[in-house]
């Protein structure tokens, strides 16, 4: 297995309308930023590109069957290789593995990963129920199965097993939309307080309309290459690329249906489930007590297809403690809920204590006001760039949105970019992104690595 590097990545304007361009044309603004960040124009990049991946999530919003082939008829890859993927709103986070297995395998040496989603087509009722198709439309979409009412559902759950508080979940509302404040990408930039988030209307509660992600247009797409395919770009730029590795990747899945989720043993979590940090007998001692207070995994406040995915991403990176070797996340924050829930998934905190840790300041970005009295200073700083919640959520570009801010970040390029250095996490050399569709029933994990 080939090493594969992240090289570059481009990002379209994130809008709740982008009535200026169809979606072959927002495809095209990310990519040709990403081709010129190499230091290359079109004709030089497709003669050396080996393929592509297409990511989008619903033919529905498009209101066009086979709209990856158009957009690379648009691109001007014809007749190279190329394939869609979908799943969710794990779909741009698919196609950036896809991209790495087509790279890592030895099928291409360079290939380009894109992926768009336009959503303002449609009402924004008519675009919440094409979304809640992605549930079992033969057993819970027809009793009220929109996404907002599930994941208040998981949320209830979660605050009634450990204590989680809305004000919790506000301050993930908060960080957010502040980092987006210095995203020029971003969809919703602002400065929030605890009581703007609460004061919102309601959607379902506990989740007001300032806990939950926007539909959005927009497109990013990444390049990833072999060592062969590096020193191709480099020949034909002139020019030295940071290197960024793709160190490890990770998937899990889960039933559709909430309901067909068994419930594990103590026993068969610590065997299955258990992180190498979470290996202690502290440790083992805190999950026997929440299974002998009536806790069981997964139930529906925790994601087990994003600790599959973790653990998995994990191992092939060689990371044993998340929270101290990782330097920042990009994490698929569809609600400031899924946010906390998925802290316990990937390990930065233990399952029962996201609540806490939402509030510590530990996933906060240093250097930035965010008028909250954090407790603790930044260790991991959990969407730096806005996440869904403010950048949005055009899905099948949203997992790709992700890879290029982490590409970004890793490159130190984040002043480049953005205009503003606020967002750069100091000295970044480990990233992760995670990417997540439906009630946790795809997930994928990604670690990216600064090479000096």
């Amino acid at each position: 297995m080939r090493t594969v590097y992240a090289v570059s990545g481009g990002v379209s304007k994130f809008a709740k309308a982008r009535p200026d361009k169809t979606f072959p044309a927002i495809v095209k603004e990310a990519y040709d930023y990403a081709i010129a960040d190499l230091g290359l124009e079109h004709p030089q990049f497709r003669e050396l590109v080996d393929g592509t991946v297409a990511s989008y999530f619903s033919d529905h919003f498009a209101r066009q069957l086979m709209a990856g082939i158009i957009a690379q008829d648009y691109l001007g890859m014809c007749p190279k290789p190329s394939h869609r993927v979908e799943g969710g709103g794990a779909t741009g986070g698919i196609c950036f593995q896809e991209g790495w297995k087509a790279v890592a395998s030895g099928y291409m040496d360079i290939c380009l990963c894109y992926g768009f989603e336009t959503m303002s087509h449609v009402q924004t009722w008519k675009g919440n129920e094409f979304i809640a198709l992605a549930s079992d439309v033969s057993f819970d979409y027809p009793v009220g199965g929109f996404y907002s009412g599930y994941y208040a559902m998981m949320v209830t759950r979660h605050m009634k097993e450990f204590g989680t508080t809305v004000e919790q979940m506000a301050h993930v509302s908060v960080k957010n939309h502040m980092n987006a404040y210095y995203n020029p990408y971003a969809q919703k930039r602002q400065k929030l307080t605890i009581a703007d988030v609460r004061a919102a209307p309601m959607v379902a509660w506990p989740l007001t309309r300032l806990d939950i992600c926007v539909m959005s247009d927009g497109a990013a797409c990444t390049i990833l290459c072999s060592e062969e395919g590096l020193a191709k770009l480099e020949k034909a730029s002139g020019k030295r690329i940071p290197r960024v590795k793709v160190s490890g990747i990770g998937r899990g899945t889960d039933a559709m249906r909430m309901a067909d989720r068994p419930h594990q043993s103590y026993e068969d979590f610590l065997k299955y489930n258990l992180l190498p940090s979470e290996d202690t007998p502290e440790t083992r001692k805190y999950y026997k007590d929440l299974w002998d207070h009536g806790f069981r995994y997964p139930g529906v406040h925790s994601f087990r297809a994003g600790r599959m995915a973790s653990k998995e991403a994990y191992k092939n990176a060689g990371i044993h403690d998340p929270l101290g070797e990782i330097d920042f996340v990009e994490l698929h924050d569809a609600y400031t809920s899924s946010e906390i829930q998925t802290y316990e998934d990937m390990g930065l905190c233990r399952y029962g204590e996201g609540g806490p840790f939402a509030a510590s300041g530990k996933a906060f970005m240093p250097g930035i006001d965010y008028g909250l009295d954090l407790p603790e200073k930044p260790v991991c700083p959990v969407n730096p760039s806005g996440g869904l919640i403010a950048c949005g959520h055009p899905v099948g570009a949203t997992g790709l949105m992700q890879a290029v801010f982490a590409i970004w970040q890793l490159q130190h390029n984040i002043e480049k970019h953005f205009g503003t250095p606020e967002l750069q996490v100091p000295n970044a050399r480990r990233g992760a992104i995670h990417s997540h569709a439906g009630t946790g029933t795809y997930v994928t994990v990604s670690i990216l690595e600064r090479e000096e």
